[in-house]
């Protein structure tokens, strides 16, 4: 996509999975885990308006989200977002935790939505929420095949 370096954020280097998992594991209330999310989109610094082209705007969405992608000189894909809504944002935190820094032959091989499983994050969603996030498991996929 476009070379964006700017786009920095703390999710899949500081925020890791494991981090996720000691943060959202003992949450047992959904209600926690919805605060925990916003909480979490909260670090997800905001992308500067000329990064927010339509070519990294994904369609299905509840919310307007964006989603881009460089290729760093090691083969592995740096991942950056933004969202409209607060718990989208928080959403988007945990797919960039999961997926940031990855090679692209990871990605295409494993589901980036994994780890919203482990987590119990999917299972409370609604329906519309669970479509925007197949739309970007789906964009990550597709970015993994084009590396």
């Amino acid at each position: 996509m476009t070379g964006t370096s700017l786009a920095g954020h703390p999710f899949g280097t500081t925020v890791t999975a494991d981090t996720l998992r000691q943060t959202f594991s003992p949450l047992t209330q959904w209600e926690d885990k919805y605060r925990a999310l916003i909480m979490l989109g909260k670090q997800l610094p905001a992308l500067p308006e000329e990064i927010k082209q339509r070519t990294t705007e994904i369609p299905g969405c509840e919310n307007r989200v964006w989603l881009g992608h460089d290729r760093l000189p090691d083969g592995s894909l740096h991942f950056y977002g933004d969202s409209e809504g607060r718990i989208v944002r928080g959403l988007l935190a945990v797919l960039l935790t999961a997926v940031e820094g990855q090679p692209a032959s990871l990605l295409r091989e494993q589901d980036p939505l994994a780890l919203f499983d482990e987590l119990g994050l999917r299972v409370q969603l609604s329906a519309s929420r669970n479509q925007g996030l197949a739309a970007l498991a789906a964009a990550v996929q597709q970015a993994a095949r084009q590396a």
